[in-house]
């Protein structure tokens, strides 16, 4: 019996050693929760893919979040979405987890999550960013954003200098201007160029499926298609069964790692997701977020999102700057308003007393009201002529 013990003990004492080796941490498990509500294919798919990334990294602690279930590991019991999400942001912001992986998640503007591929040509993986959330209410000055937010990622990953591809949509010519603005001036971006015979940073579909930068820019709605298409492609489409999810809200000050799934991610891209959160983690990436926006402000991003957003307001009347009514908790959101007329859904309500916030959706840009104020602020919207869909399904 001794004999077992101390062969035991010395078996920890190596593990311990690994783990240490590997994350720079002795004794200190890097712990990703996972909130168990809210898929469509049931709280046991979700379940098996966090026991799948717990078995396959020793160095990670997995933390469910949500009802009792029949698992061995680490449990915090919370009953229905409100509860799981409050508890959740308690665990991270009292550090007891790294990082959570959710299946919704209101940021706030200016955060978007940076999703993970692996492209059919060649078998590559790619960053494609962002997928969810709203950097910014201007598309182009989002997409340089978005640029800087990906790179991050890529470098948490353990990317040191990774290749960066602007998606052929609309503004990406005014965010490879952008971007080599900043290289000149100091903030050095690794531009690739295009499979295509004709080259350049603007990247084609075929760039998409061979994954040829290690980072692909685009607006946020564009990359969510991207990332359902790519994580369903074999299975039609109820079941995301391939790549790691939608990855972490990065913001330049955004301080928590929550990472992003779709309602239809099977164990599969659950468990990959979780290991991804992991991995930023031990990648230092809040670290890295603040490193990488001090050097692009630095090299002048500020003044070039200034000049952009006064380029765009310049065929518009000067408005009148509204003060909003005193802040109320705000739990309702209401969907269907486009993401360029969002600043002015809020202020026409504020006009009318009823206090309000901008955020996102799973369906896209949200306006965010008191529950008591619903109704009144949906009337409010939709006499003004606002395209308003009604409380935001999630």
């Amino acid at each position: 019996m001794a004999d077992n013990n101390v062969k035991a003990m010395i078996g920890k004492v190596f593990n311990d050693i690994a783990h240490a080796m590997e994350t720079g941490q002795f004794g200190q498990k890097v712990r990703v929760g996972i909130t168990t509500y809210g898929s469509e294919l049931g709280i046991e798919n979700v379940v098996q893919g966090a026991e799948i990334a717990q078995n396959r990294d020793s160095s990670i602690e997995v933390v469910l979040i949500g009802p009792k279930v029949d698992s061995s590991l680490t449990q915090v019991v919370a009953e229905g979405e409100e509860e799981v999400y409050s508890k959740m942001e308690e665990l991270l912001d009292k550090g007891e987890i790294d990082a959570c992986v959710t299946m919704h998640y209101n940021f706030p503007i200016g955060v978007s999550t940076v999703g993970r591929v692996v492209t059919p040509g060649k078998g590559k993986e790619m960053f494609i960013a962002t997928t969810t959330g709203t950097s910014a209410t201007n598309r182009v000055e989002a997409m340089i954003k978005n640029g800087i937010n990906g790179i991050i990622t890529a470098k948490s990953m353990g990317i040191e200098d990774p290749t960066v591809g602007i998606l052929n949509v609309d503004g990406a010519r005014q965010v490879e201007k952008a971007f080599k603005d900043l290289n000149d001036k100091g903030y050095n971006i690794n531009f690739v160029e295009s499979s295509r015979s004709d080259g350049g940073v603007v990247m084609r579909g075929n760039d998409l499926l061979l994954g040829v930068p290690d980072v692909m820019i685009t607006d946020t709605l564009t990359g969510n298609i991207l990332m359902k298409v790519f994580s369903s492609y074999t299975t039609g489409g109820s079941y995301e069964s391939q790549g790691y999810g939608y990855g972490p809200g990065i913001g330049q000050d955004y301080d928590r790692v929550v990472l992003i799934l779709s309602r239809a991610s099977g164990s599969p891209v659950v468990a990959n997701a979780i290991n991804y959160g992991a991995n930023l983690i031990k990648g230092n990436v809040k670290n890295i977020v603040k490193e990488e926006f001090k050097k692009a402000n630095e090299a002048g991003l500020k003044s070039i999102l200034e000049a952009l957003n006064k380029d765009s307001k310049k065929s518009t009347e000067p408005q009148e700057e509204i003060t909003p009514p005193p802040a109320e908790t705000v739990t309702e959101t209401i969907s269907g308003i486009d993401i360029m007329d969002l600043d002015d859904a809020v202020a026409n309500l504020w006009q009318k007393n009823i206090y309000a916030e901008t955020g996102m959706g799973c369906t896209g840009p949200v306006v965010m009201v008191n529950e008591n104020k619903l109704n009144e602020a949906i009337r409010i919207l939709a006499d003004a002529g606002y395209n308003v869909g009604d409380k935001d399904p999630c």
